[in-house]
C-alpha cells in the first residue's frame, strides 16, 4: 500500500456505486449496510451531498476510502459512512477523510456521527468529542 503522500483527497459529485460498495465490504462495513441492495445503495449516493474520497494515485486511481456525508454547509454535517478498505487501515486515510471533509465543509459547520463500537478509539484519536445524548429511531430493515 502506498503512502499518504500518494493518495489523492477529493470531492467527487458522483461516485460509481460498484465501487462504493467494494470500499464497504473491504472496510467491514458490508456487514451492517445493505451491499447486495444496488438500488438501495445508489439511493444512499444520490442522497449524499458531500462525498469524500480517497483514491490511489496511481493508474486508475482506486478507491480505498469513501466518507458519505449530509450537510447543510452552514450549521451540521452527518458523516453517515467513512469506509476505508481494509488493506489501507491504520495509515491515516480515515484521518485523511475527515481532514477533507472539514476543509470541505469549512470552520462554521460541526461534524457528526454514529460510530461503530470497534472504530470508537479512533474517533477519540482523531479529537471528536464523544456524545452522550444522541438519540435514534432503529430503521425497520
Amino acid at each position: 500500500m502506498a503512502d499518504q503522500s500518494h493518495v489523492l483527497y477529493a470531492r467527487e459529485t458522483s461516485l460509481d456505486t460498484a465501487q462504493f460498495r467494494r470500499v464497504l465490504v473491504e472496510s467491514g462495513l458490508g456487514e451492517v449496510r445493505p451491499v447486495d441492495d444496488e438500488a438501495r445503495l445508489k439511493a444512499m449516493l444520490d442522497g449524499a451531498n458531500l462525498i469524500v474520497t480517497a483514491r490511489l494515485d496511481m493508474e486508475g486511481k482506486p478507491l480505498i476510502g469513501v466518507a458519505r456525508c449530509l450537510t447543510d454547509f452552514s450549521w451540521v454535517c452527518y458523516i453517515s459512512d467513512l469506509a476505508v478498505s481494509a488493506r489501507a487501515q491504520g495509515l491515516g486515510i480515515g484521518k485523511g477523510l475527515m481532514d477533507e471533509a472539514r476543509r470541505q465543509l469549512g470552520p462554521s459547520v460541526a461534524i457528526s456521527l454514529v460510530s461503530m463500537p470497534d472504530a470508537i478509539g479512533f474517533y477519540e484519536r482523531i479529537g471528536m468529542k464523544r456524545m452522550t445524548d444522541a438519540f435514534w429511531f432503529s430503521r425497520a430493515r
